[in-house]
């Protein structure tokens, strides 16, 4: 049984932060995580008339390299595309490889030396996969309600409470990351939550 919905856009810094964050609690808690995906270019697709043009090239990039995650979703599940993420998401916030993810051939180094196959940056270009990832972005903003962003966690998905965030600018380890779990948790189980919020405090720490 899956214990976690987890949606994500790779190009977003702070979906990759907490998504360390869950990957550290799941190490120790067992946590079965479902990968899911949420295109901010599907997100913002009616807005890119008043936002700059570097936003539509950053989502666009975001949106094929969810295509590589789904097509290794298909061929290997949730696990695959997870490590898809991992990949993808450790090049993007961790080494500064944003560009290099936009070359095929450097996009296929990136996926054999992590253990996937090279031929899955081929899906990069698949359009026939925006139908699963637009299915997915659906049904996450569908839990939350619009106007959120990334990520989107559903707890014991699909009927358990879904969220946006946290957005948290460190990632939390050892005991910090699941007593942050459980109280994370325990808010958004409580049926009168609505919102919890203030202004970025510090830029992302991505590693």
């Amino acid at each position: 049984m899956v214990d976690v919905d987890f949606f994500f856009d790779p190009i977003c810094p702070w979906a990759w932060i907490t998504s360390r964050w869950v990957e550290e609690v799941a190490s120790q808690r067992a946590l079965e995580v479902d990968w899911r995906f949420i295109a901010l270019r599907f997100v913002n697709e009616e807005r890119y008339a008043q936002m700059a043009p570097r936003y539509a090239e950053s989502h666009q990039l975001g949106l094929r390299l969810l295509r590589v995650a789904a097509g290794a979703k298909t061929e290997g599940g949730a696990e695959a595309a997870g490590r898809v993420y991992t990949a993808v998401g450790g090049a993007i916030h961790v080494e500064g490889r944003r560009d290099d993810l936009s070359d095929p051939a450097a996009l296929e180094k990136l996926l054999e030396a992590s253990g996937l196959p090279a031929s899955l940056a081929k899906a990069a270009d698949d359009e026939s996969l925006d139908a699963t990832i637009r299915s997915d972005t659906d049904e996450a903003l569908a839990r939350t309600g619009k106007d959120v962003g990334t990520p989107i966690i559903t707890f014991t998905p699909p009927d358990g409470p879904s969220f946006f965030g946290p957005v948290i600018s460190r990632i939390p380890r050892g005991e910090e990351a699941v007593g942050l779990w459980d109280s994370v948790e325990r808010l958004a189980r409580f049926p009168g939550f609505f919102e919890l919020k203030r202004s970025v405090r510090e830029r992302p720490q991505t590693s």
